[in-house]
């Protein structure tokens, strides 16, 4: 028997089917779902959640007229599938591939390019007001999830629409919590009665006529509206949004295709901001999900029969060991506090969390809050570290400048995902931070070799006076014994990993690089190629007598780093040259060119822009043979 996806193309296949072949066909979506990600990992709980919100959606509103912002694009998989991408996803998350987020240049479909959390009922309002200053007729939702809403520019976009009072459809996907009692009949009898159009055109026209009667009219209707408001604090679970000018409707079962259906056909005809509260269950339709949505909200490829996320056996990954380090140092300092912005699993921080509650802050999807909140914290002689993704952290810059820096107070930016990350692609790779931290005064900016050295580095950020940054990337360590005690660094030092005597050439790395630069020096030893190897391990302050001795010594410097070319480290350390006067001195700058780097995986990315130990050797020596050294 052809399964009824097979035969959905475009969203338009399914306008006339049946309740009962959508449900079949929800069933269908949530098979290809578990099956692909098993293959490619990717956020699997997220899209199994909103199966059946996706299919109410595309039946009831016409894509791409009418324009859907999926906040984040973690639960965007289902959409993909529906509009003309159900043949190639497969490819989800691979090089040359889907891409794991809407993504506009890859879908007429995908009215908003997304990645970032709390950004869609933001864009949405763009889209309306365009809409309406060019005089269209369409309709623009944006479906955003309850923990996005913990992310200020979603309240800030709330206020916004509800000002302005634009047709705008939000769909709250709210997944924290089941369908209990209190979402039944009295809320959908609620939920019904607010859709009807009869339930606004009579309360307008009551309250019109009220203050149309003389000397009393005024009064009578002010206290009709503080008893309509009474009423609608006891009633209405939606009071919040009301007051904000939306009118709100729910909440209701997010997997029940008729309800939704019905809902979602009487906001397309209300005018103004309308918001469409959804209770659905994360991982919905494969157990192991829904049991751990944690664990399957973004993850890698796994058993489909065991939910067993499939791992490779090797060293630990540097988010592990900052945990493990991290804790090792508050059993000491009764100081250090630990903040994360809704990420304590992927950051580490779970082990600190379980063995320091109160010292321990998880402050949602509020990156900046969450650096504010640590300065609050240091101005009162606590130790904070603030564990966040790089990419995350570029939503906190100008608290990094007015609140850490400017003040020069003592708070961790730890930057875990640094570099270029992998399948999750440009809206992920965390390839800013340097150039980014560097020109911040009073800013440290530090960036550890292999696991062991991070341990170093998080005891030696923590004895400074001023912020300071230390970023390391995702995944496995190089496998270094981690069994040395824990020793400060001398800030803005250098580590020489070889000599610099008699060399052709030298390697000035910094962070993950380090490695492969280890790796590549071998590789030109064998061509009778003798080239120095030197850990950077300071973006901010540099090195500048180490640079110097190499100018001196060798006079061909390469630079590589896993970040942007643009005000990144080795444009530091041209600045450095160029303030010295030592023209002689031939510089190579080996990272990631003026460009966003797609999704793939790391290796095959780190390939593709010459950052591997082959790439960085044949960069190297085509150098080498055309400016030579001094």
């Amino acid at each position: 028997m052809t399964k009824i996806l097979d035969r959905i193309n475009r969203p338009q296949d399914i306008k006339n089917l049946s309740f009962g072949q959508l449900t079949e066909l929800a069933g269908e979506i949530r098979g290809l779902l578990i099956h692909t990600t098993s293959k490619t990992g990717g956020h699997l709980a997220p899209s199994l959640g909103v199966v059946e919100l996706t299919l109410a959606i595309h039946k009831v509103f016409d894509s791409p007229k009418d324009k859907v912002v999926w906040d984040v694009g973690h639960q965007a998989y289902v959409h993909k599938i529906l509009t003309g991408r159900r043949t190639q996803f497969d490819t989800l998350r691979q090089l040359n591939g889907l891409s794991g987020f809407p993504k506009r240049s890859e879908s007429i479909h995908d009215a908003f390019g997304t990645g970032h959390s709390s950004t869609s009922i933001s864009s949405a309002l763009g889209l309306a007001v365009a809409r309406d200053l060019s005089g269209e007729n369409s309709n623009v939702l944006a479906v955003i999830g309850d923990g996005s809403l913990t992310g200020g520019l979603a309240y800030e976009a709330l206020n916004h629409a509800g000002h302005l009072g634009k047709k705008l459809i939000v769909i709250v996907n709210d997944n924290e919590m089941s369908i209990a009692k209190n979402v039944g009949a009295m809320s959908e009898y609620l939920s019904k009665i607010r859709t009807e159009p009869t339930y606004t055109k009579v309360k307008r026209d009551i309250e019109f006529l009220l203050k149309r009667i003389p000397a009393i009219g005024e009064s009578v209707a002010k206290t009709v509206e503080r008893l309509k408001d009474s009423l609608r604090y006891l009633l209405v679970p939606g009071v919040l949004f009301e007051e904000l000018g939306f009118t709100y409707v729910g909440p209701i079962d997010g997997h029940n295709l008729e309800v939704l259906t019905e809902v979602l056909t009487k906001a397309k005809d209300m005018n103004g901001p309308v918001l469409i509260h959804v209770i659905t269950c994360k991982g919905k339709g494969y157990l192991p999900a829904e049991h751990n949505p944690d664990k399957f909200h973004g993850v890698g490829p796994f058993s489909i029969d065991t939910g067993e996320i499939i791992k490779k056996a090797g060293a630990p990954s540097y988010t592990s060991v900052f945990g493990k380090t991290l804790v090792e140092i508050a059993e000491q300092n009764k100081n250090v506090v630990a903040i994360t912005a809704a990420m304590p699993e992927g950051t580490g921080l779970k082990p600190f969390s379980a063995k320091f509650p109160d010292r321990f802050f998880d402050v949602g999807i509020a990156e900046a809050h969450a650096v504010t909140f640590a300065a609050g914290l240091a101005c009162q002689g606590k130790k904070p570290v603030v564990a966040l993704y790089s990419t995350f952290a570029q939503r906190a810059y100008d608290q990094m400048v007015q609140e850490l820096s400017l003040q020069k107070l003592s708070v961790v930016l730890a930057l875990d995902r640094a570099g270029i990350v992998g399948e999750d692609g440009p809206t992920h790779h965390g390839l800013f931070d340097y150039a980014f931290l560097r020109h911040i005064p009073n800013m440290v900016v530090m960036a550890p070799k292999d696991e062991n050295e991070l341990r170093h580095m998080l005891f030696t950020a923590f004895a400074q006076d001023g912020p300071v940054s230390l970023r390391y990337p995702r995944g496995a360590g190089v496998g270094v014994s981690l069994d040395e005690p824990l020793r400060e660094l001398a800030i803005g030092k250098a580590e020489k990993i070889t000599s610099v005597e008699n060399k052709k050439m030298a390697f000035f790395a910094i962070g993950a690089m380090v490695a492969p630069c280890v790796e590549a020096a071998a590789l030109l030893e064998k061509e009778g190629i003798p080239a120095a190897v030197i850990n950077a391990r300071f973006v901010k302050p540099l090195d500048e007598e180490m640079i110097r001795r190499l100018a001196r010594d060798i006079g061909m410097i390469v630079t590589v780093e896993d970040g942007v070319l643009a005000g990144g480290f080795g444009s530091a350390v041209l600045e450095y040259i160029n303030s010295q006067n030592l023209n002689w001195v031939k510089v190579l700058r080996l990272g990631i060119p003026d460009k966003f780097v797609e999704h793939g995986k790391r290796s095959e990315l780190l390939e593709m822009n010459g950052l591997t130990a082959e790439g960085i050797k044949k960069s190297a020596l085509e150098y080498l043979h055309q400016f030579g050294a001094k």
